[in-house]
């Protein structure tokens, strides 16, 4: 059944998830900057000038997609933003990869004002987003996740429960912090193999079949004309840029602080990928660290 939703954040992630919504319910979308307002309107979506004019058009559901936790609390709690206007029957899918703290103190409000909140963040990058096939990880309350499932179908192949609020956010920070630890090692393996005379093609064919196989060799190689679509092929252009990668190694470390344990992979991850982003990289693809390792002078 066709519904309004109500989308915040027309970024690379947003935009082309509001247009796979599009295909089956009506779309009315908010973003500060307005540029993609008459691409979006052509395409049959509703732009909305301000949050009120959004939450009011008896939407089912708002998803938020920004990039920090202070933008997603700004949304949420500033005057006359979300949960100032927001039907208690709307259920608000924060999409958003945020730290633990500020996701749990939103779940807190919003439940405090009898509205429904989920958080959502989501795996897959541009070409995820792009093509439906987002993998979703989902922390709140069960009877609002099995209300949503429909609607994060549109725009992911894997909808997965991981319990309580928060855990969304819980999963999706461990998930980019293994991704980070993994890409770094598999650059390392990669120029390792070259420089001993293994050429990048036949290391990969063999490592492929091996037990060193994973998704940041097999599909995100760091090296060109290895497999199709790697941002290694097209300049490294994102893809997942740097500097959200180490937007998400850092909430890593924030979270090892809250747990109190240590994690020296995710450690030393978070201070190369910084150390890559400060030379200039922050819109590179997280892959294109290959080129910082290769160069001994860089580390």
């Amino acid at each position: 059944m066709m519904t309004n939703i109500g989308f915040i954040g027309l970024g690379k992630m947003g935009y082309p998830m509001a247009l796979n919504l599009l295909k089956k319910h009506r779309v009315f979308a908010y973003d500060i900057n307005k540029r993609l307002k008459p691409d979006l309107i052509q395409k049959g979506a509703s732009f909305c000038n301000t949050l009120n004019s959004l939450c009011t058009k008896n939407v089912s559901h708002i998803i938020i997609m920004l990039q920090t936790g202070e933008q997603v609390e700004e949304m949420c709690t500033s005057r006359g933003g979300i949960f100032d206007n927001v039907s208690s029957s709307t259920i608000i899918i924060d999409c958003s990869s945020i730290d633990i703290q500020t996701s749990l103190k939103l779940h807190n409000l919003a439940e405090k004002k009898s509205i429904p909140m989920l958080d959502a963040p989501v795996s897959g990058g541009i070409k995820g987003a792009r093509e439906g096939t987002l993998t979703f990880m989902v922390g709140g309350k069960k009877d609002y996740f099995d209300n949503t499932q429909s609607i994060l179908s549109i725009m992911g192949k894997n909808i997965i429960y991981a319990g309580k609020p928060g855990n969304g956010q819980v999963a999706k920070i461990c998930n980019n912090m293994l991704l980070g630890i993994s890409m770094i090692g598999v650059c390392e393996a990669f120029i390792l193999s070259e420089k001993l005379g293994v050429d990048a093609t036949t290391f990969y064919n063999i490592a492929k079949h091996a037990s060193s196989q994973c998704w940041s060799m097999t599909s995100y190689a760091p090296v060109p004309n290895v497999v199709p679509d790697s941002p290694a092929n097209n300049g490294f252009k994102p893809g997942f840029t740097s500097q959200m990668m180490l937007k998400d190694l850092l909430l890593s470390q924030t979270a090892a602080k809250l747990a109190d344990i240590q994690t020296p992979m995710g450690k030393t991850a978070s201070m190369l990928y910084k150390q890559f982003v400060m030379q200039g990289n922050e819109e590179i693809d997280f892959s294109g660290i290959i080129n910082m390792l290769r160069d001994k002078k860089s580390i």
